[in-house]
């Protein structure tokens, strides 16, 4: 789950992008003008900001440019406009955005940014560390030894062995749950397992596995396409 910060003057633009990244599983705080973005950015860094160009009072160029010259410009920020031109996105990606998306928005194209934002931000607070770490090369194999030993007994003394254990009977495998993962990553690979089971099982049917899951279909059709899993092939294999 990421903090995401939606800066947008349209509420129908805030209240859809909230109900979309919040059916994603991320926190979502809103703005609806650059005071209350300063606010926001000022109580903490998000993980990814998206920041209209147009608002009334100062528009979103002006904004990123004062995160950059203040030193606050240190999470990825993708820009929206249903009226900007080419000159302003290159300006705006100059100064620090890392995207820019045209008012409507797609929503693929939505998630597909917002998910490399995150990467990047994820990157970017992991490469101090991976810098810092001296590399060890005899031990590397013995450290993710004991990373399995320690994850298998964690695992099995909570119960979640017994139930994973049922996944390899016929059903779609290829993910490894770890606990060294970054919680997204682990969450996905286990969402992965999780739809892969339920499609098995249910030959690939989307509206069982709807019911199975208690989702509604264009929400599952959206999770599985973000999440790479094909229904077509768990079809065949089900079957």
């Amino acid at each position: 789950m990421a903090n995401i910060l939606v800066v947008d003057d349209e509420m129908g633009i805030r209240e859809l992008l909230s109900e979309i990244l919040g059916d994603e599983g991320h926190a979502i705080q809103l703005a609806e003008n650059a005071q209350q973005a300063r606010d926001a950015r000022a109580a903490g860094a998000p993980d990814l900001v998206l920041l209209d160009i147009w608002m009334p009072d100062t528009d979103g160029v002006t904004l990123l440019k004062e995160w950059q010259r203040d030193g606050l410009l240190t999470m990825p920020v993708i820009m929206m406009s249903g009226h900007a031109t080419i000159d302003t996105a290159v300006e705006a990606t100059r100064i620090g955005a890392l995207n820019f998306l045209e008012k409507p928005i797609a929503l693929q194209k939505l998630l597909k940014a917002v998910q490399q934002g995150l990467t990047r931000a994820q990157e970017t607070v992991r490469a101090p560390a991976i810098a810092a770490r001296p590399v060890l090369a005899p031990q590397v194999e013995e450290s993710s030894s004991a990373t399995t030993m320690f994850a298998a007994q964690s695992m099995q003394s909570s119960g979640i062995a017994p139930r994973l254990a049922g996944l390899s009977n016929g059903e779609p495998q290829g993910y490894n749950l770890s606990f060294d993962l970054p919680l997204r990553e682990a969450r996905d690979a286990f969402e992965r397992l999780y739809f892969e089971h339920h499609l098995g099982r249910e030959g690939g049917s989307m509206t069982r596995v709807a019911e199975k899951t208690g989702l509604e279909r264009t929400h599952l059709y959206r999770k599985l396409k973000q999440l790479g899993v094909e229904p077509g092939k768990l079809a065949k294999k089900g079957g």
